[in-house]
């Protein structure tokens, strides 16, 4: 499972990246630009969720060492 989130962390940085350089800096919310910011919203989303689980995961685990 950590393997599997640091994956999708990675593509979904690389994601970002990406659309960064997609957007229209003169007219951010017309044409492309528009998916391009959806797009990094997603994957912030997404960075987020798996950091949650990640750490819900460490949660689980040392509740598990103690009982």
């Amino acid at each position: 499972m950590k393997l599997f989130t640091i994956i999708v962390t990675i593509v979904a940085v690389v994601l970002i990246g990406f659309n960064i350089m997609q957007i229209n800096f003169n007219a951010p919310f017309e044409g492309q630009s528009v998916v391009a910011l959806i797009t990094i919203f997603a994957s912030l989303c997404a960075i987020v969720l798996l950091q949650v689980l990640r750490f819900s995961k460490k949660v689980n685990q040392k509740l598990k060492e103690n009982n």
